[in-house]
C-alpha cells in the first residue's frame, strides 16, 4: 500500500504542477486538498513506528493548503495560522531529536542572522504593496517557519546523516515556498509562472521533512 500511495502523491503533484504551470485554477484548486493526503498516508502505510506530532504537522499543512483554496485575504490569514500550527509542530518533532550538547551555538547563530537577513529582504520588497493588517502577522508567519528551519539545522547538526540533511533541506524548501508564495500575492510585480514555484518547492519540503524524519524512527 505504501508504494500505492506514493505513486498517487508523486502522480497528483505532478497533475498539480502542470496546472499550476499553466495557470489552470479549477485544475489546480481539484487536485490541492489530495497532494498531502496521499502524503500522509504514505507516511502511515510506511512508518514502522508513527510520530503522532509528525501526524499533527502533515494534517494541518493540509488543512492549510485547503483554506488557501478559495481567494480573499481571510481565507489567507486562515491557511496561515494552520500553516503555523504546522511549523510548531514540526518543532515539536525536531526538538525531540535533538541533542543539544552536540550542537555549536556559533552555527547556530549565524543560522539565525542569515534567517533574518532573509526575512528583511522578502519584507522591504513587500511593504509597500501589502496590506497592513496583515503585515505584521506575516512577518510572524515567516519567522515561525524561520525558527522551525533552526530546528531542523540544530538536528543536522546534532546528528549529520542522509536523513537529517533530507529534513533541513526540506525545511529549507517550505522557507522558499511561504517566501515565494507572499511574493506572488502581494509583490508589485508578476512573478514567473504565479503559483509554479510556490507549490513546486512546497511540495518537495513536505516530503522531504516527512522522509526524513521516518528515515530517523
Amino acid at each position: 500500500m505504501k508504494i500505492l500511495f506514493l505513486i498517487l502523491f508523486i502522480a497528483v503533484s505532478v497533475v498539480h504542477l502542470a496546472a499550476s504551470f499553466v495557470s489552470n485554477k479549477k485544475l489546480r484548486a481539484a487536485t490541492k486538498g489530495f497532494i498531502l493526503l496521499f502524503l500522509l498516508l504514505y507516511y502511515l502505510f510506511a512508518a514502522e513506528t508513527k510520530n503522532g506530532v509528525l501526524i499533527a504537522a502533515i494534517a494541518t499543512s493540509w488543512l492549510g493548503d485547503v483554506l488557501l483554496i478559495p481567494p480573499g485575504n481571510g481565507w489567507f490569514a486562515a491557511g496561515g495560522i494552520s500553516f503555523m500550527i504546522s511549523h510548531f509542530c514540526f518543532i515539536a518533532v525536531y526538538v525531540l531529536k535533538v541533542s543539544f550538547s552536540l550542537v555549536n551555538p556559533v552555527f547556530t547563530v549565524f543560522a539565525g542572522l542569515v534567517y533574518v537577513l532573509l526575512i528583511a529582504l522578502v519584507f522591504k520588497a513587500l511593504k509597500p504593496t501589502t496590506p497592513k493588517k496583515l503585515y505584521g502577522g506575516m512577518i510572524f508567519y515567516l519567522s515561525c517557519n524561520a525558527a522551525m528551519n533552526l530546528f531542523a539545522f540544530m538536528l543536522l547538526l546534532s546528528n549529520p546523516c542522509l536523513a537529517t540533511a533530507l529534513t533541513y533541506v526540506g525545511a529549507v524548501f517550505f522557507f522558499a515556498s511561504d517566501s515565494l508564495l507572499f511574493l506572488t500575492k502581494f509583490y508589485k510585480k508578476p512573478m514567473w509562472r504565479d503559483h509554479f514555484p510556490v507549490m513546486i518547492t512546497y511540495i518537495i519540503a513536505e516530503f522531504l521533512i516527512t522522509q526524513g524524519i521516518m528515515m530517523l524512527g
